[in-house]
């Protein structure tokens, strides 16, 4: 199922200035969607990229295609996370995952997945990468939170949790960070058009008892005063933005991709 709302047209990631070149990255969830759309745009402006993802073949893909490294590791287990490189200058933690039920029937187990992907695995990347930040005076932390990180939904208490949580945690890791060079901010999109956003559509179509169109005109962008999706690669260009130059004194901010949402 796809939106009735046809996308729009787009270019190239890259934003003019920004040259990445000596930086290394590292995207969680790089193998598809949003994700995918950050590994390339960073690549694209002479970052070397780690692609972190689940999907063994999907991080594969992604890296032969930029030029980068790919690893196999699921967040959900902390074990892996401590093999990961540590001299990361750009962080980007994107994964995330989705379910929909309301809280009354919400599995308890899948309330904790998602805390330990979105929330847990960020803290513990943090831990890790920081100090390689603090010791180079510059870093640059993008946390892809949602506007569900500003806003709550029915049906989605696992995810508006971990995502409020994520939050806190950005600008905590901005205020410490600030000292060493480092900013931490939040991306805040409204529904994206990714598999992630796709496989949704179902879902919420059962728990709000509508058929799948109207799931996608009512739901998704019945709050949203632009009618559309977002694009990944729109997501992506604000990434690498807050990694180029003229940056350096923005951090603890979430910025708002969501088409007038949070402003109705």
């Amino acid at each position: 199922m796809t939106s009735p709302i046809p996308p729009v047209p787009h270019g190239t990631t890259a934003a003019a200035g920004i040259d990445l070149a000596g930086r290394t990255a590292m995207v969680t969830g790089a193998g598809s969607g949003i994700g995918r759309a950050c590994a390339t745009a960073l690549a694209a402006a002479g970052a070397h990229v780690h692609v972190v993802d689940v999907d063994a073949a999907a991080a594969g893909a992604v890296a032969e295609s930029i030029g980068g490294r790919a690893h196999m590791v699921d967040l959900a287990q902390a074990a892996p996370i401590r093999e990961l490189p540590a001299e990361v200058d750009i962080l980007v933690n994107n994964a995330g995952l989705q379910h929909v039920a309301p809280l009354t029937e919400f599995p308890p187990d899948r309330f904790e997945l998602l805390q330990r992907v979105m929330v847990h695995a960020p803290f513990l990347l943090l831990r890790r990468i920081l100090p390689h930040m603090y010791g180079r005076g510059w870093g640059r932390v993008v946390n892809i939170s949602s506007v569900h990180g500003l806003r709550a939904s029915a049906y989605k208490a696992g995810y508006v949790t971990a995502k409020h949580a994520l939050e806190g945690l950005s600008k905590v890791t901005a205020v410490e960070g600030a000292p060493h060079g480092v900013t931490s901010n939040c991306v805040n999109p409204g529904y994206v058009r990714t598999p992630l956003v796709e496989r949704q559509i179902a879902a919420q179509a059962a728990a709000h008892d509508i058929d799948a169109d109207r799931v996608v005109t009512e739901v998704m962008l019945g709050r949203s005063a632009v009618k559309r999706l977002i694009e990944p690669e729109e997501v992506a260009a604000t990434v690498l933005w807050l990694c180029g130059p003229h940056t350096a004194y923005i951090t603890g901010a979430s910025i708002p991709l969501d088409g007038g949402w949070t402003a109705a």
